[in-house]
Order: structure tokens, then sequence, then C-alpha cells
């Protein structure tokens, strides 16, 4: 199965405008095995986004080593689909051109025509080819950002909060089709994100990060069954624990009541 990636020793250094080195990521180890749904919580600039870059291949480790299925990562690739916190989408391209991008710019289109209107039905966009951006709502454009993301068949689907401008129905509707789409096509995801709900409902692990320079200070194995209930009690003890780890506070236990 493929998808697995390991984080080794990695360690990232920007130079601010100062000229001054600030640590973004200080020594990150960490073990992704294929088929997973991981999330990355922490405060904001603890290095959540910026690690999700270097798996893309878009940053370089300081130090350190990234990898998938064994290969040293160095640079961007089509196993590697990344959705970004905006949809990013093209304004003067309609939807199927849009959804079509990745798969012209690689030459492939022709032999994989196809695969556009798959992945935009999938999506719940069909009907929609022909219209334009501006034309759709934010929560429809994220569906097409995520047609185009995923028509690449990678083997990794890179998410940077998503979701977090959209509506709470809206997100949590297209939560639900991140889940069917994985469970439909056997891939791995890692999602930022600063909804502690939202990590729970989809990951199989959390890592919690702590402030800069960002460091992993717990993985949390959320083990609950699918679907998940957000007002189930297991739900809301995982929900105190990773609050907990946030310094934000703990678990105060529902009393049971007889009569």
């Amino acid at each position: 199965m493929v998808g697995s990636i390991k984080i080794n020793n990695v360690n990232k250094l920007f130079t601010n405008q100062k000229k001054e080195t600030v640590t973004a990521l200080h020594n990150v180890n960490i073990d992704i095995p294929a088929n997973s749904f991981i999330s990355l919580i922490g405060p904001s600039g603890c290095g959540k986004s910026t690690l999700l870059r270097l798996i893309a291949g878009l940053l370089e480790p300081s130090s350190g080593e990234l990898s998938l299925d064994g290969r040293v990562i160095k640079t961007p690739g089509y196993e590697r689909g990344f959705m970004f916190q905006e949809h990013n989408l093209f304004p003067w391209l309609n939807i199927y051109d849009n959804v079509a991008f990745g798969l012209k710019a690689r030459g492939i289109f022709n032999e994989r025509k196809s695969d556009v209107d798959e992945y935009i039905e999938l999506v719940g966009l069909k009907g929609f080819e022909k219209y334009y951006p501006h034309q759709l709502s934010g929560g429809m454009c994220q569906r097409a950002s995520l047609a185009r993301a995923l028509v690449g068949y990678p083997s990794v689907l890179l998410l940077d909060e998503p979701l977090g401008a959209l509506d709470a129905f809206t997100r949590m509707n297209i939560q639900d089709e991140i889940l069917r789409i994985k469970k439909e096509k056997n891939m791995t995801m890692i999602m930022v994100t600063h909804d502690v709900d939202e990590a729970i409902y989809l990951s199989d692990k959390i890592v919690v990060m702590t402030p800069r320079p960002g460091r992993v200070t717990s993985i949390v194995d959320v083990d609950l069954p699918r679907p998940r209930d957000r007002s189930d009690y297991d739900f809301l003890k995982y929900h105190a624990e990773i609050l907990k780890l946030l310094k934000f506070g703990g678990f105060k236990p529902v009393p049971e009541y007889s009569i």
C-alpha cells in the first residue's frame, strides 16, 4: 500500500525581515501510515502549515529528512495533492477547465479526460461544469478545489485548513464528503486544522504541536467507530483531552442520575 510518510528529526529555520533566525519547527518526528487520516493541530504560528509544505516538497527542511514510500521528498510531485485554505481556482477558467488544469499541464489530459467528469461528479458538482468560480458559493468552490487535487490520483492528499472559512453546516457536509472519498479512493490524508471537533471527527491520529518553535508534544490515537457522533460521551472525552494538551482545560464528567 502506497502513501506512507516518515518525518525524521526535521528542523526548519527562517530568516525574518530583521535578519534574525526564527525556528519554525524543531526536531519533528512522525510516522504516518498509508491510508490513514492525520490531523495537525496547535496554536497559530506553531509550524503546522510549514510542515505540510515540507511534505508537499514546496519547502526544504533545514535539517532532517522527509520520505514518501521510502523515497526522500525533495520536490513537489503529482503523488501529493494539495488543497489550500482558499480555493485558488483560476477565475478565468470554468469549473471543468479548473479541474482539468493539472492533467493538461502534465500532458495526460487526452488519456485521462473521463477522470475530470468522474471527479466533478464525485464532489457533487455535476451540472456546474461550465460555471465560473464567481458564480458559485464558497463551499462549491472548495468542492471544485478538492476535485482538482484528486483528479491526478495522488496517494497523499494534503489539506491546509481548507474548510475554515465555510459556515458550520457546509463544513460538516464537506467533512463527510472527504471521508467518503478517502474510503472510496484509499489514500493518505493529512489536514491542518484549528478545530478540535473536526480533528476528532476525521482523524485516525491527531498530532498536537506546541507554540513556536513547533514541536510534537503528543500524538493521540482516536479509537472511535465510524460514523462518529459529535455528541457521544467518548467523543467529548477526546475533545477534552485535546484541549488539555493544548492547555485549554480538562474534562468534567456528566453526572449519572437514577430514579
